[in-house]
C-alpha cells in the first residue's frame, strides 16, 4: 500500500531510466542488504521446487534485464525471489541503444523498452561475481546468467560471441540463458532460426567443460508461429538444450517509429499460449521458464497450470514494488497444491 501510494507515484515522477538507476543502486548497496535480510524474514516452506538438479525456495525469480550486471544479488533473495537472471551480458563492453530507450505504459501496466544489451561486458561481470563469492556475499539461491551477442558481431560470428561470454561467465553461474529473441539488437531474432540455432547450441556445448555441465536455456520471442516455434524444438530437442524461457518482449512501435520490446500486461495471454504449446509439443521433455505479464498470484498460477517448471518477473515487479515476490508467494500458498 505504501509503495503503491507513495513511493511509486514518486519515483514514477523521475524519468524511467533515473529511477531504475536508482532502486538499483539502493539495492546494490550491502548495508540495505543486510537491513532488508533483518527485516524480512523468508516465506514459509511449500514453494519449493527442484529443476536440473537446483534447489528453488519458490518458483519466481526476476528477471534477465533488471540487474543487467549483477550488482544486487543479496538483496533479491532478501525480497522473496527464489532466484535471479542477471544480464543481458555480452562479451565485450558495449553502451545501450541512444535515447529513447525506455517508456513507461502506466494505463497498460506495461513497459517498452529499446536498450540495446548495454553491458559492462562478461570479464568485467565475471570480476565482479567473484568478488562476492571470495567476499562471502554469495545468495544461497540458484544465480541464471543471461547472455547475448555483442552489437557488433555479424550473425555468422554469433556463435562464437555466446560461446566466449558463457566460457567467461561459466565458473559462477547456476544456469545460463541464451537470449536470441531480443527486438532491439538487430538480426538478433534470426538466431532462432534452427540452422543457426543448432549452430550455437553446438559451440556454447564445446565451452561447457569440464563436467558437470552448467544447464543451458534458450529465450524464445512471443511472436513467433507454430511452425516456427516446431522449428526451435525440434533444434532444442536434438541438441545440448536443458529448457527454454518463454517469452522475451513483444516488438513494438515507441517514439519517432522506433521499434522496441513491450513488456507486462500486454504479453501475458500471448506468453501463456506459447508455454501451453511447448510443452504439448515436447511432451514435457523440456522445462519451460515462464515470464510476461505477472503481476498477482493468479497470474502466476495460470502459467504454473500452463506446464511452467519456474517463473520470472521484471515489469510486475517494478508496478508492484519491493514486496511483489513475497506477495505472490503467499498468493500461491493461500491456494491448492502447485504443480
Amino acid at each position: 500500500m505504501l509503495y503503491s501510494s507513495l513511493l511509486r507515484r514518486l519515483l514514477f515522477l523521475l524519468p524511467p531510466e533515473r529511477a531504475h538507476h536508482l532502486a538499483l543502486a539502493f539495492c546494490a548497496d550491502v548495508r540495505v542488504q543486510s537491513m532488508l535480510q533483518r527485516a524480512l524474514s523468508p516465506l514459509p516452506s511449500g514453494l519449493e521446487r527442484t529443476v536440473w538438479g537446483l534447489r528453488f525456495s519458490t518458483p519466481l525469480g526476476l528477471a534477465a534485464g533488471f540487474d543487467k550486471n549483477g550488482v544486487a544479488l543479496g538483496a533479491w533473495e532478501a525480497l522473496g525471489f527464489g532466484f535471479c537472471e542477471i544480464g543481458t551480458v555480452t562479451p565485450d563492453p558495449q553502451k545501450p541503444n541512444p535515447p529513447p530507450r525506455l517508456r513507461r505504459l502506466s494505463r497498460s501496466e506495461a513497459l517498452w523498452n529499446r536498450l540495446g544489451f548495454p553491458s559492462e561486458g562478461a570479464e568485467r561481470v565475471a570480476r565482479r561475481l567473484a568478488g562476492l563469492r571470495n567476499a562471502g556475499r554469495w545468495p544461497s539461491f540458484p544465480v541464471g546468467i543471461n547472455v547475448g551477442k555483442s552489437r557488433r558481431t555479424e550473425l555468422d560470428q554469433a556463435a562464437a560471441d555466446y560461446a566466449r561470454a558463457f566460457a567467461l561467465l561459466r565458473p559462477y553461474g547456476d544456469f545460463f540463458v541464451l537470449n536470441l529473441s531480443s527486438p532491439n539488437t538487430p538480426g538478433l531474432r534470426s538466431l532462432q532460426q534452427e540452422s543457426h540455432l543448432r549452430m550455437l547450441l553446438e559451440a556454447v556445448a564445446a565451452a561447457n567443460t569440464p563436467p558437470p555441465a552448467k544447464p543451458v536455456l534458450v529465450k524464445i520471442a512471443p511472436d513467433l508461429g507454430e511452425k516456427e516455434l516446431g522449428g526451435v524444438l525440434e533444434a532444442v530437442l536434438s541438441a545440448p538444450c536443458d529448457g527454454l524461457v518463454a517469452t522475451n518482449t513483444l516488438p513494438a512501435p515507441g517514439p519517432r517509429g522506433l521499434i522496441g520490446g513491450l513488456s507486462g500486461r500486454p504479453l501475458a495471454k500471448r506468453s501463456t499460449e506459447v508455454i501451453r504449446f511447448l510443452v504439448r509439443e515436447s511432451g514435457g521433455r523440456l522445462p519451460v521458464v515462464a515470464v510476461g505479464g505477472i503481476f498477482e498470484a493468479g497470474d502466476a498460477r495460470e502459467k504454473l497450470d500452463a506446464g511452467a517448471c519456474l517463473l520470472e518477473a521484471y515489469t510486475g515487479f517494478v508496478f508492484r514494488g519491493p514486496l511483489f515476490a513475497r506477495e505472490i508467494g503467499r498468493g500461491l500458498l493461500q491456494g491448492r497444491s502447485l504443480p
